[in-house]
């Protein structure tokens, strides 16, 4: 099965490394790291990722994973040349999917009615006439969505499970030992560190 990560300017690197570390557990992926050339390409925090294939050289793939990047406005404001590459692969794929605002880039090539993503970014999928679901997971057909960021392995977790079945996804779920336990409450959030959020995110989106 060969899987397509797209790497693109200021990415998010756990939306891309997470999936990668879930599917990669399964022994009949092949990976490429798919961007516009083969230059480096460095996160919105700085990790430097090198590609190993271009747009033009990939012209069909069994799985795409788009990651999202905390600049998603400046992303999508410079987005078509990923854009037209996603439109000219989609027909190909099994699986099309994306992490966090990973989600508007597959919107604004049209290929997703419904999706999620990352809670502050909701409003760029209702402008592209996507339905917007708060699901840490959606399956809409072939296209699948992760929320924001860590919920990338759990979008690839029940990629692997449509894919291979229940006993391979628990199987690599205890293999990295994901059981996630965070030590801050996530179904409420403070109001100030919302506002404080959506404040970096605007400052940073436009950067």
């Amino acid at each position: 099965m060969e899987i397509a990560y797209v790497l693109y300017p200021n990415l998010t690197a756990l939306d891309l490394v997470g999936p990668f570390e879930v599917l990669g557990c399964v022994p009949v992926v092949n990976a490429k790291f798919v961007a516009a050339s083969l230059d480096p390409v460095k996160s919105d925090n700085g990790l430097t990722v090198v590609p190993t294939h271009t747009f033009a050289d990939v012209q069909s793939a069994d799985v795409v994973v788009v990651p999202g990047s905390g600049h998603w406005k400046q992303v999508l404001a410079e987005s078509a040349e990923l854009v037209a590459w996603l439109q000219a692969v989609h027909p190909t794929t099994k699986w099309t999917t994306s992490v966090c605002t990973g989600s508007t880039l597959l919107a604004e090539a049209g290929l997703v009615s419904k999706a999620t993503t990352h809670w502050a970014a909701r409003d760029e999928l209702t402008a592209r006439d996507v339905e917007v679901s708060t699901d840490r997971v959606v399956f809409d057909g072939k296209v699948v969505t992760g929320a924001g960021v860590s919920a990338g392995i759990d979008m690839a977790l029940r990629l692997v499970e449509a894919e291979f079945g229940v006993q391979v996804a628990q199987t690599v779920q205890v293999g990295i030992e994901y059981d996630p336990q965070p030590p801050h409450a996530y179904s409420s959030i403070p109001a100030e560190v919302e506002e404080n959020l959506r404040a970096f995110f605007a400052a940073s989106s436009q950067s």
